[in-house]
């Protein structure tokens, strides 16, 4: 494709505008099936643990640690790695299910369970969709509840887990923003346009001014002959002489 500059550029866009305009508003349209008709709303409730000092969990109130120690800092950050990966075990879930008395296998259930370690810090944050935000808030804390007891009581005997956060029952879909579903669409749409002109200017060999042709075989063009419309001159004569 020969270069083009900013005026060329503009005028090949501007000529073009009915389509592009048509294009962006196809994009628009079918955004706006996607996000309303096609798109299942999921809800999302999160519960934040926190490890705390360690303590033994089989001890007595007077063996609890009145503070947190530098160790427990160290073992704790050490720990978050582990105990975020543990979350999402068979041996968390299958109690957790067995608790709730709902109908879904650990698999599906892991599926729906994201768990992020707050960087640099001792805060787990766990979060569960669902596309019931009432289920989606008693499943995540029956995981936390679960995972307390399970570190406190099987697996560590260690009481270093703190629910901080309890999840609560979400009133808009976390998978769904129209907004910004829509804008995608339309940016899409805009570059699919801006594609079309291009390979469609790049495609086009017809000569329509002046300036394709110097370009094209290099020869300045010394005179212009305009077109002359017999039709129409022999049509303006017919009117003549009916007057």
């Amino acid at each position: 494709m020969e270069e083009l500059d900013l005026k060329e550029l503009f005028e090949i866009f501007w000529h073009k505008k009915e389509q592009i305009i048509l294009i962006v508003l196809i994009f628009m349209v079918i955004g706006i099936i996607y996000t309303v008709g096609f798109t299942t709303p999921m809800y999302s409730s999160s519960s934040t643990l926190v490890l705390v000092g360690t303590e033994s969990g089989n001890g007595t109130e007077n063996q609890t640690t009145e503070s947190i120690t530098t160790a427990d800092i160290t073992i704790n950050s050490k720990l978050v790695a582990t105990y975020s990966e543990l979350v999402k075990s068979k041996n968390i879930l299958g109690q957790v299910i067995a608790n709730l008395g709902i109908q879904i296998d650990e698999e599906a259930l892991r599926k729906n369970i994201e768990v992020t370690a707050v960087e640099d810090t001792e805060l787990i944050e766990i979060t569960v969709s669902d596309e019931n935000p009432t289920y989606a808030a008693k499943i995540v804390n029956e995981i936390a509840n679960v995972f307390k007891e399970k570190i406190a009581g099987e697996i560590y005997k260690v009481n270093n887990v703190y629910i901080v956060d309890q999840g609560e029952v979400a009133s808009t879909p976390s998978n769904i923003n129209h907004t910004k579903d829509i804008a995608i669409f339309i940016f899409i749409g805009i570059v699919i346009a801006v594609m079309y002109v291009l390979i469609a200017n790049m495609l086009d060999t017809t000569v329509k001014t002046q300036e394709d042709i110097e370009k094209s075989i290099k020869i300045p063009v010394l005179a212009s002959i305009p077109m002359y419309d017999m039709e129409m001159e022999k049509l303006k004569k017919r009117k003549g002489g009916r007057r």
